[in-house]
């Protein structure tokens, strides 16, 4: 069956395993687009225009922003970051599935302006101190940083049931199963499919 193109919307807290689980995805959906920001803060060492972010001028950004080609855009330390609108309708034309990465207040955005192809799942970790516990011993973050991220979880958990779906990463092998078949529903769902031209070619002889 043909397969269309969708946006498919993973949130949830940092260290809840999202990017683990989505290379496991990865490897089974086929066509896929990854969604990254536009940003006009210069590249860190090891980061790569068009991998980790697409680098532009300031001047690019606002004429952007004028032309509305933004999903969404924030200023941020005095340098702007958004979501590039030409490169998931480019993607979702092509019949791709574009994979988004964001919290919760992108997820409304996001369903506000193209809801029709949008499928979201929610992804956590069993509990709060099993959160604590992932973030320590990947030990990348000062306490600090730590504490903020559980903060922001706590206000996160709260928006679950605003998103089509629900895992529980508790088990990596079931959870990859769980997202691989989200991912592939994504692009089925009838809302995607032309109702006039399924109806006319299921009625003709």
């Amino acid at each position: 069956m043909e397969k269309k193109g969708a946006i498919l919307i993973l949130s949830g807290p940092s260290g809840c395993g999202k990017s683990t689980l989505l290379k496991n995805v990865y490897k089974q959906i086929g066509d896929y687009h990854f969604s990254i920001s536009t940003t006009t803060r210069e590249p860190r060492e090891g980061e790569v225009d068009g991998v980790d972010y697409y680098f532009v001028s300031r001047e690019e950004f606002e004429e952007d922003i004028k032309k509305g080609h933004f999903l969404e855009w924030a200023e941020v330390h005095g340098n702007y970051y958004g979501t590039s609108l030409k490169p998931i309708i480019s993607a979702v034309n092509e019949g791709k599935l574009v994979i988004f990465d964001i919290d919760v207040q992108g997820h409304t955005i996001v369903r506000k302006k193209l809801d029709n192809i949008v499928t979201s799942v929610f992804i956590t970790t069993p509990s709060l101190m099993d959160l604590e516990n992932r973030l320590k011993s990947r030990n990348t973050d000062s306490d600090e940083v730590i504490e903020k991220r559980l903060t922001n979880a706590k206000t996160e958990i709260k928006y679950f049931r605003k998103y089509d779906y629900f895992i529980i990463n508790d088990d990596l092998e079931e959870a990859s199963k769980s997202l691989v078949a989200i991912a592939n529903i994504a692009r089925v769902k009838a809302k995607l499919f032309n109702d006039e031209e399924i109806i006319a070619k299921w009625l003709a002889k």
